[in-house]
């Protein structure tokens, strides 16, 4: 796998799936929404760990800078 998620993206899902997880845990968005939305940020810290993130390749996008060859 080659990774294709920056710096930037990785901290926007981890601060997005901390918020998800806050909101499921004090039962703001409770029920079946809540399971899904946990999962949702499960797989938003999974993919940041591994810096690869399967729909970016799918439609060929890349938020990891590349390095310039000289």
């Amino acid at each position: 796998m080659k990774k294709n998620m920056g710096t930037a993206d990785k901290t926007i899902r981890i601060l997005v799936a901390a918020i998800i997880a806050i909101l499921f845990f004090t039962k703001v968005i409770p029920g079946i929404l809540g399971i899904i939305l946990l999962i949702l940020a499960g797989v938003f810290v999974l993919t940041s760990f591994i810096s690869f993130c399967p729909i970016y390749t799918i439609f060929g996008l890349s938020t990891c800078p590349t390095k310039e060859k000289e």
